[in-house]
């Protein structure tokens, strides 16, 4: 059988003064009292610790992100820089090339023996029969139909075609590629003379009527002029250049393959020749 534990009420009685005795001898030592201002001090120095933390936090936080849009901002600014001073790199590297073009054209403008007019290429309209080149110059500049188009380009002068329309401000050429184009022409080294045809491709031209014998005497790169002949052009002004000789069976003449000294894709002036006129740069030197 288990026995029962209980305590009476004179042992809890005594048990409670013991204890009230102790903790009144504790406080009358001293060893109990508590400095409230200590630790007043410890909680509110606690509390600005964190309320300081929480606050440097936020400025940081703050200050980081103003940084950061500040940091930004100067960033697009560079970068829009970067990109005007790109621009006008590329702009420069135009114009000194434009000048270069220019300069080139004007050289041989003034130096050409008859009256001729710059022009600029303002549009194209090629199609399957007919390839148009519009200039931006016209009656108004002395232009006439039928009268020859040259260019200069790379340091290379060659045949644009020939004037086929004329408006007041504006001219249409018919370019020597096109199929309705035929050019009397000579190989330079030999002399002999042919017929220059396009075939509507702005890269390759025919040379045909020239005699078969003469084949063993023409090489890869020879070049072909203009015959002058029939007043259509200038004499030896260069068209293209030898890039195939074909010899067929039954044709008395070879089929050459010319390739155009100018290259069409890039040409964007022109000078229109009035072969009726003298330049009068020209005469203006020869009289000094």
């Amino acid at each position: 059988m288990k026995r029962k534990i209980g305590f009476k009420l004179p042992e809890i009685v005594l048990a409670v003064l013991v204890i009230f005795s102790g903790v009144s001898l504790g406080f009358s030592s001293g060893a109990f009292i508590i400095n409230f201002q200590r630790v007043g001090f410890a909680v509110l120095s606690s509390a600005q610790k964190g309320v300081h933390a929480v606050v440097n936090g936020v400025t940081g936080a703050v200050t980081a992100v103003h940084d950061f849009y500040v940091l930004k901002k100067e960033y697009n600014a560079l970068t829009e820089r970067l990109a005007d001073y790109e621009y006008l790199q590329r702009s420069n590297a135009e114009i000194r090339k434009e000048n270069e073009r220019l300069k080139e054209q004007l050289g041989f403008s003034l130096n050409l023996e008859y009256k001729n007019i710059p022009a600029q290429i303002i549009g194209r309209d090629p199609n399957n029969m007919y390839s148009g080149i519009t200039i931006n110059k016209g009656a108004r500049s002395g232009i006439k139909k039928g009268m020859p188009v040259i260019a200069i380009q790379n340091g290379n002068i060659g045949v644009v075609g020939k004037i086929v329309s004329v408006g007041i401000g504006t001219s249409l050429i018919m370019p020597l590629y096109d199929l309705q184009c035929n050019i009397s022409s000579r190989l330079q080294n030999t002399r002999d003379i042919g017929i220059i045809s396009g075939n509507g491709e702005s890269n390759h031209l025919s040379l045909k009527y020239i005699r078969k014998r003469l084949a063993p005497e023409l090489s890869k790169g020879d070049v072909v002029v203009t015959s002058g002949e029939n007043d259509n052009y200038m004499r030896d002004i260069p068209i293209g250049r030898i890039i195939n000789v074909n010899v067929l069976d039954y044709d008395s003449s070879l089929d050459i393959d010319i390739e155009p000294i100018i290259d069409f894709s890039r040409l964007e002036t022109v000078l229109v020749v009035n072969q009726h006129e003298i330049n009068t740069f020209i005469e203006e030197g020869n009289k000094e």
